[in-house]
């Protein structure tokens, strides 16, 4: 699924349009957060296997309009090989059905829409006293888009446990099929870099820093979406910070929870600068239940070439004003490049049956619109967004 120009909030489904390639969520596993716990795990192989199923169902919707829905039913599986080594592997399909976005979109809203993507990825580790070595592989295949991903990282832990150095580094190669009224194809190259630090300050404290940079160049405009003349590089920059707090002591309802915050700035070439905000609260409770509410907010400004909707009083809808005149100038009408706030609230919920299973269910719900834009006006014109996702998994250990 297609997430908003800055990755942090649902928006249409990519069968409305090109998706970025799977590399970006190899480099984001680099920075998963064990909890409170010191990270030595991650540096010893596996001692055991684990297999699990999951299913994503993702429904949005406008003021009156049912727009996509996605099923996603996926595998995976971790274990060790050998004395020093393990895999991971994980695979899956979505099917995309539903209606295009009312708001800009050469397609209307009254029209259907159906797509199917098969996607996989597989990870070797190589594991050693305090270093872990991680090369990748990921693909993603469609009727209009296909994408293949490499990836490689290191983690590196100090003498004392306390801190871990981390870097990691992807290169996907993706292929767009155009589409009528708007036949864009060709090649897209992206390139995405991660550094990052994560220290235990304290019994109960972890604190993390990932710098992150993206250089994607080639066909990058939508051909879903017309007029959509987009530059043909984009370069991406991201800080993120996160803080995790166990509360060892205190009331009742509080102890022995964890509470999970984490602050990411984006910024890009095209213009779009970007705030999140996310806070998680994980409490454990008896017999291997665990849950835990979370919370998300999001503003963005524009891009410099998105347009609003207010269209050339010549030429008509779809074409944004003067581009009768400049018709070869930097334009989009994808909403995801507009400026809008969002905010998103669900909840995780997991039971350990026993050593061996698990099972997990997490639901979330999101709203996005220009007028919820902080520090800046949103941009004008578009309906507002609503999302739901669910999804629900299980495990077993052996």
């Amino acid at each position: 699924m297609q997430l908003s120009a800055t990755a942090t909030g649902p928006a249409p489904h990519a069968g409305s349009g090109p998706r970025p390639g799977p590399g970006g969520a190899l480099l984001a596993a680099a920075l998963a957060l064990p909890g409170v716990a010191p990270p030595a795990a991650a540096y010893d192989p596996p001692d055991g296997h684990t297999v699990g199923v999951r299913h994503l169902d993702y429904r949005d919707a406008q003021p009156g309009l049912r727009r996509v829905r996605v099923s996603s039913p996926s595998v995976w599986y971790t274990g060790p090989v050998g004395e020093d080594w393990s895999i991971a592997a994980s695979g899956g399909v979505d099917a995309v059905s539903g209606a295009s976005p009312r708001w800009h979109t050469a397609v209307s809203g009254a029209s259907s829409l159906r797509d199917r993507r098969v996607f996989g990825d597989l990870r070797l580790t190589r594991h050693a006293d305090r270093t872990a070595w991680t090369v990748g592989l990921a693909h993603s295949d469609e009727n209009d888009y296909r994408s293949r991903a490499v990836s490689a990282g290191v983690r590196l832990r100090s003498e004392d446990g306390n801190t871990e150095w981390s870097g990691a580094a992807a290169f996907a190669r993706d292929r767009i099929d155009g589409a009528d009224p708007s036949p864009i194809a060709g090649d897209r190259r992206t390139l995405e870099l991660s550094a990052g630090v994560t220290r235990i300050t304290s019994p109960h404290d972890i604190v993390a820093l990932q710098l992150g940079f993206a250089r994607a160049d080639g066909t990058l405009s939508d051909p879903y979406k017309y007029p959509d003349i987009r530059p043909e590089r984009r370069d991406q920059a991201s800080v993120l910070l996160r803080w995790n707090h166990h509360i060892a002591d205190g009331p009742t309802a509080l102890a022995g929870s964890t509470l999970r915050t984490q602050y990411r700035h984006y910024r890009d070439s095209w213009g779009v600068r970007a705030h999140t905000l996310g806070i998680e609260w994980v409490r454990p409770l008896a017999h291997g239940w665990t849950l835990a509410p979370l919370a998300r907010l999001h503003s963005q400004s524009a891009a410099r070439f998105y347009f609003d909707p207010v269209y050339d009083p010549v030429l008509g809808a779809p074409f944004p004003p003067g581009f009768a005149a400049s018709p070869e100038r930097a334009v989009s009408p994808d909403q995801r490049l507009s400026a809008f706030g969002a905010l998103a609230a669900g909840l995780r919920v997991a039971w350990r049956i026993d050593e061996a299973w698990t099972v997990d269910l997490r639901a979330e719900w999101y709203r996005q619109q220009g007028t919820w834009r902080i520090g800046g006006e949103g941009s004008p014109g578009l309906a507002r967004l609503d999302a739901r996702i669910l999804q629900l998994g299980a495990s077993r250990r052996f």
